[in-house]
């Protein structure tokens, strides 16, 4: 006899639509929208190209898995991320690479995997790339960045030799072709006969001579100007010679802060501490360079990102004199205004606002994106540490004379120069200073960095100040540790 009561039949959880539902609902509530999605989304892609390395950063809204292995014959790069699908954002990447890019000659992206995108970047010369990941900070999420640099990385003295080689040669044509133009117009029809003096060393000419024009007897010997070349030829490689004489020169060094990933303060109209500071250095170095026996190099110029340690280790490649950092001043409140100059302190700092402005400035490498599991972190790390009462005290008369020459400009913020831990001033062997050239979060101010007129008197002022102090501290022969 069957039981009156038959079992009640219960469908299979699998099947139970309604729970499945329910408990769907529940999982979206605690693991939310970024880890239902599959792969990680493309926020951005950017190139940063530069003489001394190119940087690739590929922004996401989920940490990167990547591996990468060089090919040769030819060059290239191959980079494969795990988790993502081709997007239209990642496919710009292409777009991105630059004619003048001195590494990358172009890159190819393809869905190599149902779940991997390989990239292919082609390579211009050898390379020795880093790749490494940085966590999210400031107004990025996570960066997966990737640095080609050269296999064999250039000499910076060298480079400051050529640089002074080539100027001379430019000002020694200058001169020739403005003799050669002034004996042209001498030989002219209708032009008097140059005097004596001038006549006995103009050199022979190809034209023919006018029955108006009074012929001039050529010199046995004719100068320099006439047998210059029309393209001369590079300079050769400075000699162990030249390089001796490079201590003969007063070697400034002068850091444009930021660039590259780290943009620095932001004007309330958008305008960016990394580009007035390079119009800034680049002007100054100029400058600079005008003055017999001195000579200005740049720790970067074009918007790349230097680490702080590697600032200061280009400063003592070159045996530089003096190391001057520029940027423009940000607060919180808009209000907040005038140049200042700041030198190293180990005492800590002379103010609150110099301890604030110290901190900000030394975040630098966390935005700008520093490799911290470089092979010479430690080096750099020690490099920092180190300060000597001597450097601080010439520091303070560096900043003195720059200071008093900016006040002659603009409104300074504090009539004294202030004192604070900035990492980039820690040379131990070179007077260092960090020059603020105004509030870029002031819209007036802001508006004053933009100017070419304010960033001509700035350039001025801090040239004067510079060469005030060389002429009451006059350099010694180094004895510097490289």
């Amino acid at each position: 006899m069957k039981s009156r009561h038959q079992p009640r039949c219960f469908p299979h959880p699998a099947f139970d639509r309604r729970g499945l539902l329910k408990r769907g609902g529940a999982l979206a509530l605690l693991l939310g929208a970024g880890e239902l999605a599959w792969g990680a989304g493309i926020v951005a892609v950017r190139v940063w190209p530069a003489a001394e390395y190119t940087r690739v950063t590929i922004e996401s809204d989920q940490a990167l898995v990547a591996r990468h292995q060089l090919i040769e014959s030819p060059d290239r790069l191959v980079i494969d991320i795990d988790g993502l699908e081709l997007s239209p954002t990642l496919r710009d990447l292409v777009g991105k690479v630059r004619a003048d890019d001195p590494f990358i000659a172009g890159v190819r992206i393809g869905q190599n995997q149902p779940r991997t995108v390989r990239l292919v970047v082609d390579l211009k010369q050898p390379t020795a790339p880093q790749q490494f990941r940085l966590e999210p900070v400031a107004a990025y999420q996570h960066r997966l960045v990737f640095d080609l640099h050269p296999t064999q990385a250039p000499d910076p003295l060298l480079a400051l030799l050529r640089e002074k080689t080539q100027a001379e040669q430019q000002a020694a044509r200058s001169v020739q072709d403005a003799l050669g133009e002034f004996i042209d117009r001498m030989d002219r029809p209708g032009i008097p006969t140059p005097p004596p003096a001038v006549a006995a060393n103009k050199p022979p000419t190809a034209r023919p001579a006018t029955p108006s024009a009074t012929p001039a007897t050529p010199p046995a010997a004719p100068p320099a100007v006439a047998q210059a070349p029309t393209t001369p030829a590079p300079p050769p490689p400075p000699t162990a010679e030249q390089l001796r004489k490079m201590d003969r020169l007063i070697v400034i060094a002068l850091d444009p802060g930021h660039g590259g990933e780290d943009p620095g303060a932001i004007g309330p109209s958008g305008l960016k501490e990394k580009d007035v500071v390079l119009s800034v250095a680049k002007q100054l170095r100029d400058r600079l360079n005008a003055v017999p026996g001195m000579r200005a190099m740049l720790t970067r110029d074009a918007d790349y990102f230097v680490p702080l340690g590697e600032r200061v280790q280009k400063a003592r490649r070159v045996q530089a004199d003096l190391f001057v950092s520029i940027h423009a001043d940000a607060f919180l409140s808009p209000e907040a205004r005038g140049a200042s100059v700041f030198a190293l302190s180990d005492k800590g700092a002379s103010s609150a606002a110099a301890r604030w402005m110290a901190q900000r400035e030394n975040a630098s490498d966390i935005v700008g994106g520093a490799n911290i599991k470089s092979n010479d972190v430690h080096v750099m790390r020690a490099l920092l540490d180190m300060s000597t009462t001597a450097q601080i005290k010439d520091s303070l008369k560096l900043g003195g004379e720059v200071l008093g020459q900016i006040g002659k400009v603009g409104k300074l913020h504090k009539g004294s120069v202030e004192q604070a831990g900035f990492a980039v001033l820690k040379a131990p062997d070179i007077p260092s200073i960090l020059v603020e050239t105004a509030f870029i979060s002031n819209p007036e101010e802001e508006r004053k960095l933009a100017s070419a007129d304010y960033q001509a008197e700035l350039v001025q002022a801090v040239s004067t100040g510079i060469r005030r102090y060389f002429a009451k501290n006059p350099p010694l022969a180094r004895n510097r540790v490289l």
